[in-house]
């Protein structure tokens, strides 16, 4: 990296999302470095997140609950309830395509926030808003597009860095539940680390008294960043 110094800037608090009760921080990258895809592959590696254009971690001075995890792609075997759900699925076809914005993908990203999150805030977006959130203006954001015949059903969203796969936001059709589509998702994420040689499938961040993210810990073995390093969690 020509440049090597990456300037942090420390975001304003902010009522946490997960804890009505504390106060949340940021620390972001600086926007306008010359290599922002570069500053990921670094960052990544170091518990950072990207959400839009931005690339962040949470930072907050007396809460620790927010622990980044990514799990080993070449050292993950499928359990018994990933072999059913790889199996419900027969019947899907999965493309990985690079990440655009599509009248159908913003129909089901709309229905599928309308059922999933509704008054959560994240239900009155805009197309607009699909693009800054989920596509990278500098990155390589993949679209895993799963379709039943020609209708998709869900798109994992997911960027592709030198660190390895790194799992943005997946959505589905909410009237195909029963698919466990989330899931499938992330097993199709592991595969595709595996097939072009990455090493990781970083899954973002997990906190252990959000219910909402009790699905991370399926996905063993995995590492979580304690700040200095990665530790291996059996």
């Amino acid at each position: 990296m020509t440049q090597k110094t990456i300037t942090l800037y420390q975001g304003e608090p902010a009522t946490c999302g997960y804890f009505s009760d504390r106060q949340a921080t940021n620390v972001y990258a600086d926007p306008h470095h010359p290599y922002p895809s570069r500053v990921y592959d670094t960052l990544l590696a170091q518990g950072f997140r990207r959400s839009g254009e931005f690339i962040y971690r949470p930072a907050c001075h007396q809460c620790q609950a927010c622990v980044p995890v990514r799990v080993p792609a070449g050292a993950y075997t499928p359990t018994r309830r990933d072999r059913r759900t790889l199996k419900a699925n027969l019947d899907l076809t999965v493309t990985c395509v690079t990440g655009k914005y599509t009248d159908e993908y913003f129909d089901l990203y709309q229905r599928y926030l309308n059922t999933r999150h509704a008054g959560g805030g994240m239900d009155e977006q805009t197309q607009e808003d699909f693009k800054r959130f989920l596509i990278s203006p500098w990155g390589d954001t993949l679209f895993l597009d799963v379709r039943l015949d020609d209708t998709c059903v869900a798109v994992a969203v997911t960027d592709s860095t030198a660190a390895g796969l790194s799992a943005v936001y997946t959505f589905f059709d909410p009237e195909q539940h029963r698919r466990s589509l989330g899931r499938f998702c992330i097993l199709q994420q592991l595969e595709l680390c595996n097939r072009i040689g990455l090493p990781h499938l970083y899954l973002g961040y997990w906190i252990e008294d959000c219910q909402k993210m009790h699905y991370k810990k399926d996905f063993m073995p995995q590492q979580h960043f304690s700040g200095q390093g990665w530790l291996d969690v059996e």
